[in-house]
């Protein structure tokens, strides 16, 4: 069960994320032959990483900061897709859960999934 302790000056947008969250998290979870997708998103940059829950461990992680993908839009986002499903078919990793932490699937969070996809990896 995952309980949410907010402060009482949390805005309502980030409030209702987190509820909305932590929801998604009762349902969703990795385990070792189909780990979790989680995907996060700033104002500027957009994180994906995948996670084993049942250890604890990240076992792939991309995001904007690395190389020259310095840019905040759509197609940033889908190459940050691309590129985790890159890495996880380097470590044998082919079926995954996708938890959008929360996020509306619209926009750059539902490019990331399209470029998972494209690449190679099934959820």
């Amino acid at each position: 069960m995952i309980r949410l302790k907010l402060k009482n000056k949390t805005a309502h947008k980030v409030t209702k994320r987190l509820k909305n969250k932590a929801r998604i998290r009762k349902k969703v979870d990795g385990h070792g032959d189909r780990p979790r997708l989680s995907v996060y998103r700033s104002g500027r940059h957009v994180y994906a990483q995948i996670i084993d829950d049942t250890n604890g461990k990240t076992l792939v992680a991309f995001s904007t900061l690395e190389g020259d993908l310095k840019t905040k839009n759509v197609d940033s986002a889908k190459k940050v897709g691309m590129e985790i499903a890159k890495r996880a078919m380097d470590k044998n990793i082919k079926n995954v859960v996708f938890d959008r932490s929360g996020y509306v699937f619209h926009g750059r969070i539902k490019a990331v999934a399209d470029g998972a996809r494209e690449a190679g990896l099934s959820f």
